[in-house]
């Protein structure tokens, strides 16, 4: 089976983030420890938890030492997408003292905050247990960081929404009022597509209830409900009769996330998995 970074792979250039990270980091050097640590000095640095919950981004690891240090030792205790505990050892890596430290701010960044997203993205999933639902993310995402944090989510159990602007169609209320309504928007994008030659899914927002009746007679791959309240998201669900995928989105939380979720909606899309999280307590030490 292959895995999420090779699937995804045409979306993200892990090579190219990892050069501008460590040139953004390192600059023209570590000066501290290429002045204090001896350059044949070689230890080993473990990650250590620090916080309950899902721990994300360890695979991410591997790819960028196998990129940056291939000739280092890389031991794995607990994998992508295993609940943590305080106390746990993840994995360790043996090798240059002076390298690892060099490192250590960017696997350590991205492993916190990866695992924050997945476990923020594990809790609210599992208030959706025993419905349709699947919580899905947004493109509220850190600029140039989106790959791992949609990874995170993948990891935590969620589903993930179009990566960019390019590869699927979100017809959304601005679009609309520009092109002077839903079925015209639809139209539209769909005589593009057709002239380009391209294979995207069209998903339409929706305000009222009225637009979702008007939605459902162009057909489109998706509708979203937009700041819908509860109620109306029901009874959306029940005009569309899941003829088309429905989502629904704007001012769902924790407290009524379930009562979203009870509603019969496929997918719930909540921006704050991304740009609302606090990043997992870790700490990444050398222990000789």
């Amino acid at each position: 089976m292959r895995s999420f970074i090779e699937i995804y792979s045409q979306h993200f250039s892990l090579q190219q983030f990892v050069n501008l990270a460590l040139k953004e980091d390192i600059g023209y050097g570590d000066v501290t420890s290429l002045s204090i640590i001896p350059s044949d000095k070689m230890g080993t640095m473990q990650l250590l938890v620090k916080q309950e919950g899902v721990i994300a981004g360890v695979e991410a690891i591997q790819h960028i030492l196998q990129y940056i240090y291939p000739e280092c030792e890389m031991q794995v205790f607990i994998n992508d997408g295993s609940t943590v505990r305080k106390g746990d050892v993840v994995f360790r890596i043996n090798g240059s003292v002076q390298r690892l430290l060099s490192y250590e701010r960017l696997l350590l960044n991205i492993m916190q905050r990866m695992s924050g997203i997945a476990t923020k993205t594990s809790y609210l999933q599992s208030l959706c247990e025993g419905t349709r639902a699947r919580i899905t993310d947004t493109r509220k995402t850190t600029p140039l960081f989106r790959f791992f944090e949609k990874w995170a989510v993948h990891i935590g159990g969620g589903v993930n929404h179009r990566w960019g602007l390019y590869d699927m169609v979100l017809i959304k209320d601005n679009h609309i009022d520009a092109a002077g309504g839903i079925d015209k928007a639809i139209i539209k994008c769909r005589e593009y597509l057709q002239k380009n030659n391209l294979n995207v899914k069209i998903e339409v927002e929706t305000r009222s209830l009225d637009d979702v009746k008007m939605a459902i007679e162009y057909k489109p791959d998706r509708i979203m409900f937009d700041n819908f309240t509860v109620e109306d998201v029901r009874r959306a669900v029940e005009l569309v009769n899941y003829q088309v995928e429905t989502e629904a989105s704007g001012g769902i939380n924790e407290q009524n996330l379930r009562d979203y979720a009870q509603t019969g909606v496929e997918l719930i899309s909540i921006g704050a998995l991304t740009h609302h999280i606090n990043s997992l307590d870790l700490s990444l030490k050398l222990i000789s």
